[in-house]
């Protein structure tokens, strides 16, 4: 009877892993679409402008205000998965993140309908950052919650594994359509990839309901014991871990701008490469993230925490200006070379992550406070990469004040993942101390 129990309870665990995982995929797959479109196409047709550099500034502009939107996400969302349950909630935001996509990929431009094209992208954007907001802390959750006692960060790094596909699926669209002549690529070829997410939603509603919800919850529910106002709670009593969870974030989010978005404009920009060319870099740089990620979560559940975050970020500092100083060349070989390797360090990083923010928060406020954590940090450091970074480019004249921003973005979640899992490590010391003591 207790075997199969033990195997129902795997059975939901590796359930919910890969609902997390094509969940997650979707959302991210919705989400880097814009910011490989901002990249390439929506400067022209949505924020036309005498001077291409301010069109792209202003395309990247929209590109943030998602990132603006997700902390409202994550604080909408993260009660609703706190208060009704993690299933239900992140059901809403797949729909939501999906139809926002499909309708950008329906929208008139500039030269059809004047300024209201950039209001109503503007405003796509702002919904979607608000989905996005929400999936990602509830596809952690859910799998942390699932996941077979002493294995939360190796299940939670189910839903990890969605941003590289994701991303992959965005940037292999983009590179597909981008090998359509000019004209066709910027009248409809670009729609295509938005208006693919209708599909992929319908893949993800279908998996999603089928997974139960967590049993975190569950006892929560069963107990009376759900928070009444988790972001009231979080604020209260928890202000610490959401600044250190924000800072152990920074490298693991803006690690991806740094590399397709502001990279793949500078590239094409700049450096001379055509955008066929660079997205085959990054293509190839995702796979490598997608093929290497998943060995961090299995590093930091066999070794010492700490040594393992110092293990993981640390090359990221020779990595990052390797990677630009690659791409300078002008030699697709050498940057696909540079940004492979740069994709190592973080990746391994950024699938441990998630389960170490999931252990730091309390089960009654986990969703919120994970989602904040994310979310804030989102804003504040990954949203502004791109708009950063070309701002520097251009004050500076010089790609190292980039590099030197990637570098603080490195030492900052160095820093902050190391306190983050002293806390955790001296709280869970002080419990045990607890349960002694009641023993005696």
């Amino acid at each position: 009877m207790a075997a199969t129990s033990l195997d129902t309870q795997h059975r939901q665990a590796r359930k919910a892993g890969i609902a997390s995982f094509v969940g997650t995929t979707i959302e991210w797959y919705d989400f880097y679409a814009y910011s490989t479109a901002a990249a390439l196409v929506l400067g022209k047709l949505f924020f036309p402008s005498t001077n291409a550099l301010i069109g792209t500034l202003a395309a990247f502009a929209s590109f943030w205000v998602g990132f603006l939107a997700r902390p409202i996400g994550g604080i909408v969302f993260g009660h609703l998965g706190d208060k009704v349950g993690r299933k239900k909630t992140l059901i809403v935001t797949l729909m939501l993140m999906g139809g926002c996509t499909t309708l950008m990929g329906l929208l008139p431009t500039y030269n059809q309908v004047g300024v209201l094209a950039p209001v109503l992208l503007i405003l796509l954007r702002l919904t979607q950052g608000i989905a996005m907001g929400g999936e990602w802390g509830g596809a952690v959750v859910l799998s942390s919650e699932h996941a077979p006692k002493g294995k939360e960060i190796l299940y939670s790094a189910f839903a990890q594994q969605g941003s590289p596909a994701g991303n992959l699926l965005a940037t292999v669209a983009f590179l597909v359509i981008s090998m359509l002549p000019d004209h066709q690529f910027m009248t409809w070829g670009w729609r295509v990839p938005f208006l693919m997410s209708a599909a992929l939603v319908a893949v993800g509603l279908f998996i999603r309901m089928s997974v139960d919800e967590s049993p975190a919850m569950k006892e929560l529910q069963a107990k009376n014991k759900v928070a009444k106002l988790p972001i009231a709670e979080v604020l209260r009593h928890h202000k610490g871990l959401v600044a250190m969870g924000v800072g152990a974030c920074v490298i693991a989010l803006s690690a991806t701008y740094f590399k397709t978005t502001f990279a793949l404009s500078w590239a094409v920009t700049s450096i001379g490469f055509d955008r066929t060319q660079f997205l085959s870099v990054i293509t190839f740089a995702i796979v490598v993230q997608l093929i290497v990620q998943p060995f961090g979560a299995v590093l930091a559940t066999k070794m010492d925490l700490k040594k393992a975050i110092i293990y993981m970020l640390v090359p990221e500092i020779v990595a990052l200006p390797l990677m630009f100083s690659m791409i300078a060349t002008g030699s697709t070989k050498l940057a696909m070379i540079g940004m492979a390797l740069a994709s190592i360090p973080h990746s391994l990083y950024y699938a441990a992550m998630a389960g170490m923010l999931a252990k730091a928060f309390p089960a009654q406020v986990r969703y919120t406070g994970i989602s904040l954590a994310y979310q804030i940090c989102g804003m504040v450091f990954a949203g502004t990469t791109p708009i950063l970074g070309q701002y520097l480019l251009s004050a500076t004249g010089s790609i190292l004040s980039v590099v030197a921003l990637g570098v603080v973005h490195v030492l900052i979640t160095l820093v902050c993942a190391l306190m983050l899992v002293a806390r955790m490590q001296g709280e869970g010391t002080l419990e045990a101390q607890r349960t002694v003591t009641a023993r005696v």
